[in-house]
């Protein structure tokens, strides 16, 4: 099978990634941090904005599957893209929403489909979302993999 890759930010990423997992022709989902300029960055100091990285995912996606449009759909729809550095009650640059693409093409899709989600007329206020390159992504510590799903077979409360 081939696969693409595809990397957001929206908020908090425990969510965001469940949502991604349910996409089908998703074959993975990775959290963790993009977008600074802290090496090897740790949840705390993310947490704390001082590396400058988002929280985010890296999807893995067969394109035979699902399309990088599709993916952009599921992306709109799992935020809100008209907050500044901030998904509900998470504040921070590290909840900025963004999308780092990997090639031309997906840099391409994402501002059209900026474009027309904003001429759309469906949000109130500008759409905050960055458009940039994919850097280097480290993914989160263990324990942030799958958290819901381990959380909820676990019944413990956040």
């Amino acid at each position: 099978m081939n696969t693409e890759k595809a990397t957001f930010a929206a908020g908090c990423f425990w969510g965001v990634e469940a949502v991604f997992r349910n996409v089908p022709g998703v074959t993975d989902v990775t959290v963790g941090y993009t977008g600074g300029s802290a090496i090897d960055p740790s949840y705390q100091e993310v947490c704390a904005g001082t590396t400058g990285h988002a929280e985010a995912i890296l999807v893995t996606f067969d394109p035979e599957t699902v399309s990088f449009e599709k993916l952009m759909e599921v992306f709109w729809e799992s935020h809100d893209p008209t907050t500044l550095n901030r998904q509900g009650p998470d504040i921070g640059s590290q909840y900025r929403s963004a999308v780092f693409f990997h090639t031309p093409e997906q840099e391409k899709v994402a501002a059209r489909s900026k474009e027309e989600l904003s001429r759309s007329g469906r949000l109130a206020r500008p759409i905050a979302t960055e458009i940039t390159p994919a850097g280097r992504f480290f993914p989160a510590e263990e324990y942030h993999q799958r958290y819901l799903e381990k959380r909820d077979k676990s019944n413990c409360k956040i």
